[in-house]
């Protein structure tokens, strides 16, 4: 039985803690689908490689309000396609073939993995492993709600729709977090007729109030936003997809050629069988981890979406860092900071959040003021006729430190960068908002004018 003095499972982030540090350890990578992990392969990165060229074919109806016509003369699919994949595969192919043939002191097994006990690890390729060491990076996977008939029709997630052969005429998307926006965008900016079926009440219900009603109203202009439905059962007649829902008004059926699922994603800990070497869980299937991100089993860490209840790709990056100087220091071992955590949706309109929305901070008890900025009271805003986008800061009415920041409107997820530092680094809004310049008339005006209102 091979024994190795770390264990990696999951080729993300967590492929990303070897370095030259570690040139003398005997070191394993298990990885049990395409070596890159969620974010490089059928998450963030490709999804914006999308986005982009869908902005683009978006364009003609926001010029035309400007005075200026254009005209889509329509979206090559497969170029857009090939042109995403064709730099990923290669990539994520190039990254295990380094692993596996230029690091002699790694061993790479393509399997799906699950441990057999205290420190064991079945790795899927008909060889079982031992170590000192494991780091759990395994990721999480999509939710697939429990709809009668579902696994018959034929459905999509997100780590499948982006290689569809061609556009469909019609997209149902059950969801309406981060995932289904994004989709929603893209798609129906390429031309596809776009119901989404959300069993709440608004979109993006995470995000601020203010911020999830204002993007509900907006997307409803242009997509066919079904709210507060139950998915009950979905077929297939004569290649079309048929979703029964039941809503407010009673049953209703929406049909489309594809069914795209983006109803959240679920940590992968149950498919590892951690239990098996000890390691606890929360609730909701997430690892239980320290601030150190270490789990209840010595030597054992765990990072990203696995055991963060953020499941973005920066954390899991910052928490990689964390476990990496953990195992090479373990004397000083250092902390995670998840105080500010800041997050984007790049659907249309974009929206970027960091902190605590004013319904968690009255949940607290905490004193506060809260103020909105629109764009349409700035000079760009004017230049963009922008009059839907707005800034809500929220901050302690005495020192005036930000608590949370909430962007909804185009470039959402760049103008809040400044406030995610100013929070980082107890920056107050009177000192940040008088005390630099700010050009004029640039975009951040949105942010100043919102910080001189605190």
């Amino acid at each position: 039985m091979p024994h190795y003095d770390l264990v990696i499972i999951g080729s993300g982030s967590g492929n990303s803690i070897i370095d030259e540090r570690f040139d003398d350890w005997n070191i394993a990578i298990v990885e049990k689908g395409v070596f890159g992990g969620t974010c490089l392969n059928v998450g963030c990165i490709p999804t914006k490689m999308f986005v982009h060229p869908a902005e683009l074919a978006s364009s003609p109806k926001a010029a035309a309000k400007l005075g200026v016509d254009l005209e889509l003369h329509g979206v090559r699919w497969a170029e857009v396609r090939d042109r995403v994949f064709g730099r990923i595969d290669p990539i994520a192919a190039g990254g295990q073939r380094y692993r596996a043939e230029e690091c002699p002191n790694v061993t790479v097994y393509t399997g799906a993995a699950k441990f057999t006990g205290p420190k064991q690890l079945d790795t899927g390729t008909g060889v079982t492993i031992t170590a000192d060491r494991f780091v759990i990076a395994a990721g999480s996977r999509p939710v697939v709600p429990s709809v009668a008939g579902i696994d018959e029709v034929g459905y999509h997630t997100n780590e499948t729709v982006m290689r569809l052969e061609e556009l469909p005429a019609r997209m149902v998307i059950l969801g309406g977090g981060f995932v289904a926006t994004e989709f929603a965008h893209v798609f129906s900016s390429f031309g596809v007729q776009v119901t989404v079926v959300n069993r709440s009440g608004a979109l993006l219900r995470a995000e601020d109030a203010d911020v999830s009603a204002r993007f509900t109203e907006l997307v409803s202009q242009r997509w066919d936003v079904r709210l507060n439905r139950k998915a009950l059962r979905a077929e297939r007649v004569d290649g079309v997809v048929r979703l029964h829902l039941e809503g407010p008004e009673g049953a209703e059926v929406v049909e489309a050629e594809e069914l795209l699922v983006a109803a959240g994603r679920i940590p992968n800990a149950q498919l590892l069988e951690v239990e098996a070497t000890g390691v606890g869980t929360h609730a909701d299937g997430r690892i239980v981890v320290d601030e150190h991100q270490r789990t209840e089993v010595e030597g054992i860490f765990a990072l990203g979406d696995v055991s963060s209840p953020h499941q973005l790709k920066h954390v899991a990056n910052h928490e990689a860092k964390i476990v990496q100087h953990n195992l090479l220091h373990p004397e000083s071992p250092r902390r995670t900071d998840h105080r500010f955590v800041p997050h984007a949706v790049f659907s249309s309109p974009q929206v970027a959040s960091v902190g605590l929305t004013e319904d968690q901070a009255k949940a607290a008890g905490l004193a506060h003021v809260a103020v909105t900025q629109e764009y349409a009271g700035i000079a760009y805003g004017w230049a963009m006729e922008d009059t839907t986008g707005f800034c809500k800061l929220i901050a302690d009415p005495v020192t005036g430190q930000l608590l949370g920041a909430h962007i909804i409107g185009p470039q959402a997820s760049t103008l809040i960068q400044p406030l995610i530092q100013a929070m980082h680094f107890g920056l107050d809004a009177r000192t940040m908002a008088r005390g630099q310049y700010w050009i004029h008339p640039a975009m951040p005006e949105l942010i100043e004018n919102a910080l001189l209102k605190i």
